[in-house]
């Protein structure tokens, strides 16, 4: 990776019922937070810890903040109620998706030799029958397994799967296996660390799929090599059509036709609290917003996006986004740029901004004009507190994604999932080499007792000073000047406008 270092270098609300709600106090300051100093101030890591506290007591108490949940549901309920309590008022737009319960979820190699392998089963992964599979591993010819071609004279009728993770989707690694005669699929990881992955949503020809880590996946195949490799594989889920919902608020001051989108996806995997993933991320543009409520001018409108269902394939922000696409396009088209923020506190973190200018990775998606502007916000901040960062890859593999596919510009922070921390990184920002940016990802040990406290601070203060930066001046970004236009501004209540909210 190459690094760039420009510069030289709490009570948690309790949930009872829908939750019980404690309002934060706004920490005192000299005069109003109306710039990018200022409100890097007033965002201070020690409110949005106690956001964090919050949710942990959520997962608590409802065991994970999955969508379709209670726990997802108290999670709305308290940023609602934050939201409120600083003078916002909020909406939930509402969608359809399809909730999926783990009811097995084993693997365990049978022949040559007898072990439990750590796995995790696909989101939308097919199922097994009751009594599981016992059959022998194939391998495609093409490691990757990515289309029929990579199956040609592979006999994989009535098989397992054993394919490696890169160069295209778990769906279609999952369809091809499936199109070749596999009745299942395990896909390795082909990095470090565990892998937890999705088939993006449901289709009746996915094969049951899970996901092991580089390491066991290396092992299996070097025993193939040697001869035949048995093992058994029980993947089963309950599903069922459920309803969720993303929790939208903007300013009431701002240009109504120059805004500003920050988002972060509010729910987390079955099973876990989701604190790093991605309570942080929420619970910083939570505060970010409240702290915003007190700026006495802004001249664009910014809007404040906790999008549902995420982990399920990103499928709140591809709602909204398409909803507008659908029914009110010339809204779309009024949004200057998205910034996202998906893991901002990673424990063995990086200080991680989107590489929308290409200058280090080559992007998979097409980048919208614009996107280089908006990282470079967020990089100059960086740089004018002397703080190191370096570039992640630009991927759309977060919720930016159906935003850039419309055209809108969009950059955003991360600390890291489950890539491999590198030497290089160790010495600009500490922790571990060799180890994944987040062991915990994706685990029921995602929890705010492993939160990186120094760098969801420092994430925090770049959002808040990205917040107030563009909600002054977009030019750079789109051309727009804003002069502080006011207008009748877009309050929740009448957002239906601009998200057309399904009917219940």
């Amino acid at each position: 990776m190459q690094i760039k270092k420009r510069a030289i270098a709490s009570l948690a609300a309790t949930a009872a019922g829908a939750m019980a709600v404690t309002t934060l106090a706004a920490p005192a300051m000299a005069g109003n937070p109306n710039n990018a100093e200022k409100m890097a101030k007033a965002v201070s890591v020690d409110a949005v810890w106690e956001h964090l506290e919050a949710f942990q007591a959520i997962a608590d108490e409802h065991g994970d903040r999955a969508a379709g949940t209670a726990g997802y549901e108290a999670s709305g309920a308290y940023v609602e109620q934050q939201l409120q309590a600083a003078g916002y008022e909020t909406e939930r737009q509402y969608f359809e998706f399809t909730y999926q319960e783990t009811l097995a979820e084993t693997l365990r190699e049978v022949s040559p030799t007898a072990r439990d392998i750590d796995h995790h089963m696909m989101s939308y992964s097919g199922n097994t029958p009751d009594e599981g599979l016992q059959e022998e591993l194939v391998a495609p010819s093409t490691a990757t397994g990515c289309d029929a071609s990579a199956w040609e004279g592979v006999d994989a009728t009535g098989k397992i799967a054993l394919i490696s993770r890169g160069a295209c989707t778990f769906s279609a690694k999952s369809l091809a296996a499936a199109e070749a005669g596999a009745l299942g699929a395990i896909v390795h990881n082909n990095a470090e660390g565990d892998l937890n992955g999705t088939l993006g949503g449901p289709n009746p020809d996915f094969l049951p799929t899970t996901g092991i880590t580089q390491a066991d996946g290396q092992a299996l195949l070097a025993e193939m090599a040697e001869g035949p490799v048995e093992v058994f594989l029980d993947l089963r889920s309950f599903s069922e059509v459920r309803e969720t919902f993303n929790v939208l608020t903007e300013t009431s001051q701002g240009r109504d036709d120059n805004v500003v989108m920050m988002g972060a996806h509010l729910d987390g995997v079955q099973g876990g609290p989701g604190v790093n993933d991605n309570g942080t991320g929420s619970a910083a543009i939570l505060e970010t917003a409240i702290q915003l409520a007190d700026v006495n001018k802004l001249n664009n409108k910014v809007r404040f996006a906790w999008w549902g269902a995420e982990e399920l394939g990103l499928l709140g922000s591809e709602h909204y986004v398409y909803d507008l696409v659908d029914n009110n396009p010339e809204v779309l088209e009024e949004i200057a740029t998205y910034v996202n923020f998906d893991m901002v506190g990673s424990p063995n973190h990086i200080i991680g901004v989107y590489d929308a200018d290409e200058s280090t990775y080559d992007a998979p998606v097409t980048v919208p004009a614009g996107s280089a502007e908006t990282e470079d916000v967020l990089t100059d901040w960086f740089d004018s507190v002397g703080q190191p960062w370096v570039d992640t890859m630009f991927s759309g593999r977060s919720d930016y994604q159906a935003f850039i596919e419309n055209g809108v510009p969009a950059s955003g922070l991360f600390t890291g999932a489950d890539g491999v921390k590198t030497q290089e990184e160790v010495e600009l920002f500490g922790g571990t080499e060799g180890i994944i940016y987040d062991p915990n990802y994706h685990t029921p040990e995602d929890s705010i007792d492993n939160v990186n406290r120094s760098a969801l601070d420092v994430m925090s203060d770049a959002i808040a000073a990205a917040a107030i930066t563009l909600a002054q001046d977009t030019s750079l970004v789109n051309g727009a000047r804003s002069a502080g236009k006011s207008g009748n501004p877009h309050p929740a209540g009448d957002l239906e406008a601009h998200t057309h909210e399904d009917a219940a």
